[in-house]
């Protein structure tokens, strides 16, 4: 008997749906006709045991007991999912051949074989393991999966790096929330202050631009543009921008701008009807392809600019777009690419779009199905590709409004990969007025490509300079003498940066290098690992504002006054993302079969130890006279301590399981 483990129920009904009839339902199995079984997990069916555990004496919350680091790991069922994991137990038992059907990506894979070696499955058993990577719930799709099964043996690294993640995460949060929270105690705080790897540092993230608006002090600069016409007596033809040279440093700030009004002025007297003389011109003919197919990351970032929709909304549409309507693939995506035999079957899938979204008619009408983009890439997908439409056409008509939203832009962004690159040319020319150097910028519109099928105020060029013309700039020549008019000084002022909204707090946890101190590392994260994982990031910052860690003012994301306590008093390094940006790169690593388990764990308990030794010493006085958000309800009971140590939530629901948060 052949035994399919799926992540969940949804799935588990997907791949019975496939399978020869008539099926036998049993409790949390269905029987195919030939013989084949179908089951699943609901969620994480095991846990990381409670520290009280592997001593007693860690029940109570103590200092003089930490670090708790376990000899030996525990894992524990999970009560509200104990006779899952008795079906299970039987149903293994029985199998000659065991299917390993988790989600594709790392903690779906740790999941399932968490439980397979929880049962004491036989080695052989074991090494005989498929696995069944599924990202489409369609029934074509879970049929043409069951064809290019893999032996699970493959996905070992993978799982290992799940492994160490869960239990990093654990020796972290558990250790440091615990003795931050008796500090906090002791300072007549009574609530939990939980730290984990990745939500201390977003916390920290915000604490910081909040403080950096706060102390914010705005300065006027100056930029001074010569009016130049073609000759004296002509009209005004275009401005050209004053470019200071190395001489006027010592008037400028860091990025540049002129802050001395007199030094503008000066500039301005000295070209102000004066000879120009064209030292070069340059006209480069450049294309920008349409972007690529989104993963979840960038379409939780474009829903919260286009509808202004949080993290944790986007990837709940999607898993109910996914799992109860099947109108797309999996949504828990960190990848943009697809693979090459998805292009087959664009036809289906566009055809589908027309179906669902009569509004994008004329987007699918303009789509040239010969035409094939970057993302269509065997070698950039690996255990999932891009979030895309299914070929499915029904059950569109019974959407909310939030998944509609979602399904048309993850339509539009693939229906882009069938339109041509937009085509432009920038053009530039330099003069010389009065020895100072100008110059002026344009921007022309070639061909509009994939730009033409972007909602109206969405098609302009995303890149025009600083100082694009509004007209046309004219065809000048090297050498060639024009005449400087009247010229303008514009008096502006340095704004502060934006409070974080949702969109720029997602955009910053994927490009978290931008924040990164060390530039080694910068370097190395610059176009891989992000804060977080696509799976986590949503329930990481809502689990901020369930700790009263985060507020929102409107659209802006700001700390309250216990997040930057808690900040202001942790050591630095808990604080900044260097450090779980490091852990993601070795978790990767071990992923990919460049570092082994030990290797990251033995690191990581020696820095465990001094992190504990600075929490241990925290000014208590930081947190005296702060409103409790969410009291400690006595030192022997934790009604969400152990989640709040580890960081993770379990929770399972019809919209699929909620995974660490970090």
């Amino acid at each position: 008997m052949r035994l399919f483990i799926a992540e969940k129920p949804s799935l588990g009904r997907a791949i019975a749906a496939v399978l020869p009839k008539p099926h036998q339902k049993g409790e949390g199995f269905v029987r195919a006709a030939n013989g084949d079984v179908v089951s699943w997990c609901i969620g994480h069916l095991l846990e990381q045991a409670e520290p009280e555990a592997y001593n007693p004496a860690f029940k109570q919350w103590r200092l003089d007991v930490l670090p708790i680091v376990p000899d030996s790991w525990q894992l524990q069922p999970k009560s509200q999912t104990r006779k899952q994991l008795t079906v299970l137990r039987k149903l293994v038992k029985e199998a000659s051949q065991l299917v390993h059907a988790g989600d594709p990506d790392r903690e779906g894979q740790l999941l399932v074989d968490e439980v397979i070696s929880y049962l004491n499955v036989p080695g052989a058993k074991r090494q005989n393991m498929q696995r069944l990577l599924v990202s489409d719930l369609n029934p074509k799709a879970v049929s043409r999966a069951l064809t290019q099964l893999r032996s699970n043996q493959e996905f070992i690294p993978l799982s290992t790096s799940a492994l160490a993640r869960s239990r990093a995460d654990w020796l972290y949060g558990i250790n440091l929330t615990r003795a931050c929270t008796l500090k906090g105690q002791q300072g007549g705080l009574k609530q939990v202050l939980s730290v984990g790897r990745v939500q201390t540092p977003i916390l920290g993230l915000v604490v910081r631009r909040d403080e950096e608006i706060r102390q914010f002090v705005s300065r006027p600069f100056y930029e001074v543009c010569a009016a130049i016409h073609l000759q004296a007596d002509q009209p005004l033809c275009f401005y050209a921008s004053w470019q200071p040279s190395d001489a006027c440093a010592s008037h400028q700030d860091e990025e540049g701008r002129v802050l001395n009004p007199r030094l503008a002025n000066n500039v301005a007297t000295r070209i102000r009807q004066q000879e120009a003389r064209v030292t070069a011109t340059d006209r480069k003919e450049k294309q920008q392809a349409a972007p690529l197919p989104y993963n979840l990351s960038a379409l939780q970032i474009d829903a919260a600019k286009a509808f202004g929709l949080s993290a944790k909304h986007v990837l709940d549409g999607c898993q109910s777009l996914y799992e109860k309507y099947q109108l797309i693939t999996y949504p828990r995506s960190d990848c943009r690419y697809l693979p090459m035999d998805h292009y087959s079957r664009r036809e289906a899938v566009i055809q589908a779009i027309g179906q669902h979204q009569p509004e994008l008619a004329s987007v699918v009408q303009g789509a040239n199905l010969g035409l094939r983009s970057k993302a269509w890439n065997d070698r950039k997908v690996e255990a999932h590709h891009a979030i895309i439409p299914t070929e499915k056409t029904t059950g569109a008509d019974r959407l909310t409004l939030t998944e509609k939203q979602l399904y048309s832009l993850i339509a539009r962004q693939y229906l882009l990969q069938f339109y041509p690159p937009y085509r432009y040319a920038d053009r530039r020319i330099e003069l010389e007025i009065a020895g100072g150097r100008f110059v002026a910028n344009e921007r022309e519109n070639l061909e509009p490509g994939w730009k033409a099928a972007m909602p109206p105020g969405k098609q302009r060029p995303a890149a025009d300079g600083p100082d694009s013309q509004s007209q046309p700039l004219p065809a000048l020549s090297p050498g060639q003498l024009v005449w400087s008019g009247e010229p303008r000084v514009d008096e502006k002022h340095t704004q502060p940066p934006a409070h974080f909204s949702d969109a720029s707090l997602l955009a910053a946890m994927t490009g978290i290098n931008r924040f990164v101190k060390d530039r080694q590392l910068r370097k190395i994260l610059k176009d891989t690992d992000g804060l977080g994982t696509e799976a986590t990031r949503a329930s990481i910052i809502e689990l901020l504002f369930k700790r009263g860690f985060l507020h929102r003012e409107g659209k802006s994301i700001q700390a309250t006054p216990l997040g930057c306590a808690l900040i202001n008093t942790l050591p630095e390094s808990t604080t900044v993302p260097d450090m779980t940006a490091h852990w993601e790169r070795q978790l990767n690593d071990i992923s990919e079969r460049a570092l082994k388990y030990d290797g990251f764990m033995q690191p990581l308990l020696e820095q465990l130890h001094n992190l504990v030794g600075q929490a241990c010493q925290l000014n208590t006085q930081a947190f005296s006279g702060l409103p409790s958000h969410s009291p400690v309800k006595g030192k022997s009971r934790r009604p969400q301590q152990r989640r709040a140590g580890t960081g993770k939530s379990r929770k399972s629901s019809s919209t699929g399981r909620r995974r660490q948060t970090d």
